[in-house]
């Protein structure tokens, strides 16, 4: 597991475009707000280097952040960020708190392990792809997981890995499956090489072959 992500936050009391734009020009801080649980929601303002930094973490997007707001610390997770369309530095960033005792949804990052060993890849000359980079689950705070890992060692040419393949922990639950089957899409597959699966130097030696029967039969 990755450190605990840790933010600084201040309230603010300006509102609007306006204020925004000002805080984000001349104070190089972004504006944010927190909500959710029984409070009011909040808007804040968080430094802009100190927000980069963080976001450098790859957690950052799918686990719980400790958000400090004038000193008093509230489990957050990340539920909405909007980007300057030209510059695409953070323009605006929404905080939801959590409750310890209350399902979130989350969406969680997929890492592929055993790529390079895969059997539709490495014996029969399929291409691999991805369909999905991560997935939405839904569990307690404290069973979040950082990521899940998809293995790809066993994946035959012509083969997918769907989401109800996935090796989740106890007590989290994927909310796609909990629509139906028909939900249950691929999230990696090995889509098999044209040609019926002879590699060149099968086909050389069918060729050489066919051609010494022929000078045998004159």
């Amino acid at each position: 597991m990755s450190e605990q992500i840790k933010l600084t936050a201040e309230l603010r009391a300006d509102k609007g475009k306006g204020a925004s734009r000002r805080l984000r020009r001349l104070e190089n801080k972004v504006p944010a707000v927190i909500y959710g649980g029984q409070q009011e929601p909040q808007a804040l303002s968080l430094k802009d280097n100190e927000l980069i930094n963080a976001m450098r973490n790859e957690a950052f997007f799918s686990q719980v952040i400790e958000l400090s707001v004038d000193g008093k610390e509230e489990p957050v997770v990340v539920r909405d960020m909007q980007r300057h369309p030209a510059t695409e530095k953070v323009a605006h960033i929404d905080f939801l708190r959590i409750d310890a005792n209350v399902s979130i949804n989350v969406s969680v990052p997929l890492h592929f392990i055993n790529e390079e060993s895969c059997v539709g890849v490495k014996i029969s000359g399929g291409t691999l792809t991805h369909n999905l980079t991560e997935v939405e689950v839904s569990c307690l705070p404290d069973a979040l997981p950082e990521f899940i890992e998809v293995d790809m060692q066993d994946l035959e040419a012509g083969s997918s890995v769907h989401l109800s393949d996935l090796v989740i922990p106890e007590g989290v639950t994927i909310v796609a499956l909990s629509f139906g089957e028909d939900r249950d899409i691929p999230v990696a597959s090995v889509t098999a090489r044209k040609g019926g699966g002879k590699d060149e130097g099968d086909e050389s030696a069918d060729d050489g072959e066919a051609a010494a029967d022929g000078e045998a039969e004159e």
